[in-house]
Parts: C-alpha cells; sequence; structure tokens
C-alpha cells in the first residue's frame, strides 16, 4: 500500500486555477508538518508550501497570495490540500507531497502544466 497518493493535477491556462489534493495513511503522518514541494523540467526539487500539524503554514515567496495549503487530520490519515489560483507558467512542474518526517515518505507526484 502506497502511503502517500497525490491527485488533482492537469492542464490550465495561465490566470486558472487547480487544487491538489494528497491522501497520507498512518497515524505518523498527523504528528509532523506536511509539504507540497515541486520539480520543473532541468531544476532541483523545491519546497513550495507546509503546513504544521497545528495549522501554521509557509509558502514560498513565488507563490504568496495564489496559493494555500490546508490539513485535515484523522485517526489514521492526513489529507492535504493546495489550492493554486492564478497560476502561471512558471508553476508548471511535477508536485510531490511530502510527510512524516525525516526522511519520510513521497508520494508519486502529479503533473500540472500551465500553458496557454
Amino acid at each position: 500500500q502506497v502511503p502517500v497518493v497525490e491527485s488533482g493535477g492537469g492542464v490550465v491556462q495561465p490566470g486558472g486555477s487547480l487544487n491538489l489534493s494528497c491522501v497520507a495513511s498512518g497515524g505518523i503522518f498527523t504528528v509532523y508538518a506536511m509539504g507540497w514541494w515541486r520539480q520543473a523540467s532541468g531544476k532541483q526539487r523545491e519546497l513550495v508550501a507546509a503546513i504544521t500539524n497545528d495549522g501554521r503554514a509557509n509558502y514560498i515567496e513565488s507563490v504568496k497570495g495564489r496559493f494555500t495549503i490546508s490539513r485535515e487530520d484523522a485517526v489514521r490519515k492526513s489529507t492535504v490540500n493546495l489550492q493554486m489560483n492564478n497560476l502561471k507558467p512558471e508553476d508548471t512542474a511535477v508536485y510531490y507531497c511530502k510527510g512524516g518526517g525525516e526522511p519520510g515518505y513521497w508520494g508519486q507526484g502529479t503533473q500540472v502544466t500551465v500553458s496557454s
């Protein structure tokens, strides 16, 4: 069983919106911060947004005011969403969800393409 599964990627025009969802199965995920990372072609993976288990969120500068991270924890599951608005071509990347401390658990990734 894959503990971290992302969904919600796709192709959208500049200015459009997407909502990414991550379901992390296991009680360990409710203890640690969860994060959304992205990796564009030819670039290093970067942390886009993170949220602690008590709801404090942080973002990289380039997405502030456009992206919103949220989470909902159950007994053995955490669901983390990334609402992305006013998308730009430079947001194009594979988006990954990660949680469970270090080294943690990664999802398989979901492609986001912003193009006209």
